[in-house]
């Protein structure tokens, strides 16, 4: 029972409880909490279950626990995509039987239990994506007597550390993976001796030295190679002709494997992923249809970005039906994009960006698979094609950048409900927005191609998103020719984090309902001509840690907002009509506004006077100095000379009786009217 959520089904323990003779337990993918473990307390030592599939659940370590009460005969244990943590258990080492053993993409820490020496029978030991961290030439040792039956290991995404050990003791290995840890060293020669190899991933390590022929002498099985990403050197013949044919892949991004394209990379035949970015490749790029490549019947990608490769693209993809993923971006590229990239029916990513690839673009109409185009960093030119809005209705990234298209933009691109990332920036585009941005409606949707790197310029800088790809929505048109103002329908993208329109000549006013994106986090309208005021909802960005307002036509206040309060005067100047903090331009009837954002003072006949509130505190520091001042100047000379005592208390009677006289005279005046 897989993919049942049986924290919805009532009693569905109790049924289970009828099988006696269980053999196999399979509740994969169940939203099985580990409080349902007790549920399962019918299964106990008594019973002969052989395989337990317990994977991509929510069970925490104490599943330990419960299958050491369960039974040592187990043969098949699947326990990965959970939340276990701390060390292996060493509730396996008593399991003789156990053939295969998945605990892969959990949270488990330190090495390899001692106690795997017992386990004779092993043949598969997945531990991918965990935290172990161990000197991996004595982890290997721990499984020495599997020797002859261990056939499966992938320790991928880990931190194994040490010289890779000789693995030539395991005689029926054929797949390795060991990408991603930090193992270093050299490769031994001998890893060329595991005749049954099938798969070989080192990758993502800290490995150097040479690879030679040596290392491959006998691998005549050998399907998928993956090399990627350490410090050694490739060091073949021109003229080698390896013992395998690859039927998988061929990973060598970041190895030092040109100047020259290797030929025995060409009379592949059955290839289905293509790796060499950044391999220092350099000379004309092969046309790969008159080499074996064209007769992969399942070549799926190519991405050989990244080296300096020159001339033109032929003009015969056609040949490549089955191709996916299409990367040839940073190169030396040149002349027109080839007309028969059109014809690739399930192409999903083609990136040619930073070439020199001129003219229009070729129709890629009815390509309904592809999610990514990027050709930015070109010399394209032209209209952008309205095709690209009516028929790629899954087109997630457009990005065409930094090239020489003209004219408007498409009515059309506002069709595109799918997109995640659109740049046009840096180009010769006019007109004005299309005021329907509100039918991009699915800028919340996830991306759904895990393995795409793509430069976009987020919050100032150029950087490389991969993984966190899923999680942006940015639009940016900026340095373009864009007038009119901006549509009040841009403030219906709630899900967009990053907008960019800057360097156009925009103008109008800005949106009243902007501060409904509240999800932006970098907003950059600057150098346009867009004046009145800044929309009070721009109080509620409170996610905004990138703003630049400058050099625009903007007046009144600055919305009062803790975070535009915090940005620097650079972000606002060239608005003269703007005030407020942070600027130091006070507001009409306020004061001055300084660096700091207090209030110093009004100006009158361009004289600076002290502000109210430092007038009253003047005012009231003096006015108790001379209160002080005045009163001892006077009692002290009362105190201190008697005849003026007497004379000062003799003038109070005389006015005491003065006053009483007046007030009765006064009074005795008003009675007689």
């Amino acid at each position: 029972m897989s993919n049942v959520d049986l924290s919805k089904v009532v009693n569905w323990p109790q049924s289970l409880s009828k099988l006696t003779l269980l053999t196999e337990l399979k509740l994969s993918e169940c939203n099985l909490p580990d409080v349902n473990l007790r549920s399962l307390s019918f299964i106990n030592s008594s019973t002969s279950l052989q395989l337990l599939d317990l994977s991509v659940n929510h069970l925490n370590s104490s599943i330990f626990y419960w299958i050491a009460n369960v039974s040592s005969n187990f043969v098949h244990i699947h326990l990965s995509y959970n939340n276990l943590k701390g060390p292996i258990p060493d509730v396996f080492t008593s399991m003789l039987s156990l053939v295969t053993l998945y605990l892969s993409s959990n949270q488990l820490e330190g090495g390899i239990p001692k106690g795997f020496q017992n386990l004779c029978s092993l043949e598969l030991l997945t531990l991918y994506r965990n935290q172990l961290s161990e000197n991996i030439e004595d982890s290997v040792k721990t499984l020495s007597c599997a020797e002859n039956t261990l056939e499966t290991l992938d320790w991928g995404f880990n931190q194994f550390w040490g010289s890779l050990p000789d693995f030539t003791r395991f005689s029926k290995l054929s797949v390795l993976y060991l990408d991603s840890n930090q193992v270093n060293g050299s490769v031994p020669e001998n890893v060329g001796q595991l005749s049954s190899l099938e798969t070989l991933f080192l990758s993502e390590n800290s490995l150097s030295g040479v690879i030679t022929e040596a290392h491959f002498l006998n691998l005549s099985r050998l399907q998928y190679l993956s090399l990627s990403g350490n410090r050694f050197s490739i060091n073949l013949s021109s003229d080698w002709k390896p013992p395998f044919q690859l039927t998988d892949g061929l990973d060598m991004s970041s190895l030092k494997v040109g100047p020259a394209f290797p030929k025995w990379i060409l009379r592949q035949t059955n290839l289905t992923h293509l790796s060499l970015s950044n391999a220092g490749l350099s000379g004309k790029l092969p046309n790969l249809s008159s080499t074996s490549l064209s007769y992969s019947p399942y070549l799926r990608s190519v991405d050989i970005s990244k080296n300096l490769l020159s001339g033109e693209l032929p003009n015969c993809w056609m040949q490549f039906q089955e191709l996916r993923e299409l990367n040839l971006g940073k190169n030396k590229l040149s002349g027109k994009i080839p007309s028969s990239l059109g014809n690739l029916q399930g192409i999903q990513v083609l990136r040619l960006h930073d070439n020199n690839f001129s003219g229009e673009l070729p129709s890629l109409e009815n390509r309904t698979s592809l999610l990514m185009v990027d050709l930015g960093n070109n010399n394209l030119s032209g209209k952008i094609p309205t095709w690209i809005c009516q028929t790629l209705p899954n087109l997630a990234i457009l990005r065409l950048r930094s090239n020489e298209f003209n004219g408007i933009i498409p009515f059309s691109l506002c069709t595109l409900a799918a997109i995640l990332v659109l740049d046009l920036s840096h180009n010769n585009i006019s007109g004005g927005l299309p005021h329907y941005f509100s039918n991009i409606t699915a800028l919340a949707d996830d991306f759904g191609y895990d393995d795409v790197i793509v430069e976009l310029v987020w919050k100032g800088i150029e950087i490389e998103f991969g993984e966190n790809l899923a999680g942006m929505r940015s639009i940016d048109i900026s340095s373009n020719y864009l007038i009119g103002e901006i549509p009040p329908s841009i403030a219906s993208m709630t899900e967009l984090i990053s907008l960019n329109l800057s360097r156009n000549k925009l103008t109008g006013k800005l949106p009243e309902d902007f501060g409904n994106m509240k999800m932006l986090e970098s907003l950059d309208l600057s150098r346009n001509r867009i004046s009145g005021k800044i929309p009070t909802s721009f109080a509620s960005l409170n996610f905004l840690s990138v703003l630049d307002l400058s050099h625009n036509n903007l007046s009144g206040r600055i919305p009062s907002g803790t975070q535009l309060q915090g940005f620097n005067a650079s972000q606002y100047m060239g608005n003269l009509g703007l005030c407020g903090p942070p600027l130091t331009q006070s507001c009409p009837g306020e004061g001055t506004v300084q660096d700091d954002g207090i209030a110093r003072g009004t100006k009158i006949d361009n004289k600076e006077q002290v502000s109210d509130g430092l007038i009253n505190l003047g005012f009231f520091i003096s006015a108790v100095l001379g209160f002080v001042t005045g009163f001892w100047m006077v009692c002290g000379c009362l105190l201190l000379k008697t005849s003026w005592r007497y004379a000062y208390f003799r003038f109070l009677d005389n006015a005491k009786d003065w006053i009483y006289v007046k007030t009765k005279a006064k009074v005795r005046r008003t009675l007689q009217r």
